[in-house]
């Protein structure tokens, strides 16, 4: 195989969770255009099988469109029978949805006041969800016998405590934002359940990884991308597309010796 080629995905499939995101949309793309089939799955189904149309017909290559409540264990196990079904088996999972709920205002609530309910509305996702999912692709790659691989997405916060300073005058989309514990707890359990699992699934051929995202511009005010970036090397927030090369890389045969692996993406935040 030539160098080039460790990183084509033909023939192979890729569950994306979270595909609608602002992270997901660009990860899906670039998966589709290095030759993935892709499962994109999201809470809103309807608009998940509209975007998957629309890959498809960019990217040349099948791909299909999901609703699941990544929560909800018979939804998950549903949807990974459906990929199954229709795009042939699970080679790759993208292991991505993340939430923020509903609720801005409980989200964002200070840590003295946060609520149990809310808390465990957060981790339902950020963290059962990544358990149900690898769980039950993990077993559809185990009957398949032909190995795999996972990335998880975690966050920097999951290593790293926010710096609470940046968040003065501070705004997403015009309401004042900070970084919850239960983000960064939920985060932190991602890299716990990667790295558990790298081991766990290792003999069978099974790789999982970990990204590990700085910051993403994605609607933040001035004030808050200068506050960033004054804590970055770099000296600014990611771009989206930025995770992509991060991603092809786990993705592929150019990393089949990297399992464990926590790869970061933040322009240097956690050497400061």
């Amino acid at each position: 195989m030539s160098h080039r080629g460790r990183f084509d995905l033909s023939g192979r499939t890729a569950v994306v969770t979270g595909g609608l995101g602002i992270l997901g949309r660009p990860l899906c793309e670039a998966l589709a255009e290095h030759g993935a089939q892709v499962a994109l799955v999201d809470l809103d189904g309807p608009a998940a099988v509209r975007q998957a149309a629309e890959l498809a017909e960019q990217a040349g290559v099948a791909c299909q469109g999901y609703g699941c409540d990544v929560s909800d264990p018979g939804a998950v196990q549903a949807m990974v029978e459906a990929c199954e079904r229709d795009l042939g088996g699970i080679d790759i999972l993208l292991n991505h949805a993340a939430s923020k709920s509903r609720d801005a205002d409980a989200f964002f609530a200070p840590f003295e006041d946060y609520s149990l309910r809310q808390w465990r509305s957060v981790m339902a996702v950020n963290l059962d969800g990544m358990f149900l999912t690898a769980q039950a692709v993990g077993r559809q790659m185990l009957r398949q016998g032909r190995g795999g691989s996972m990335i998880f997405t975690s966050s920097i916060y999951g290593l790293l405590a926010p710096d609470q300073r940046i968040y003065a005058g501070s705004s997403y989309e015009g309401r004042a934002i900070n970084t919850p514990a239960v983000y960064a707890a939920s985060k932190a359990g991602v890299c716990g359940l990667a790295a558990y699992l790298a081991a766990y699934w290792a003999p069978h051929g099974i790789r999982v990884n970990t990204l590990v995202p700085g910051g993403m511009q994605s609607g933040q005010n001035d004030i808050f991308q200068a506050s960033y970036g004054a804590r970055v090397p770099m000296g600014r927030m990611g771009q989206p597309a930025e995770l992509t090369g991060a991603v092809l890389f786990l993705a592929s045969d150019a990393s089949s010796y990297v399992t464990g692996h926590q790869l970061v993406v933040d322009g240097g935040l956690h050497v400061w």
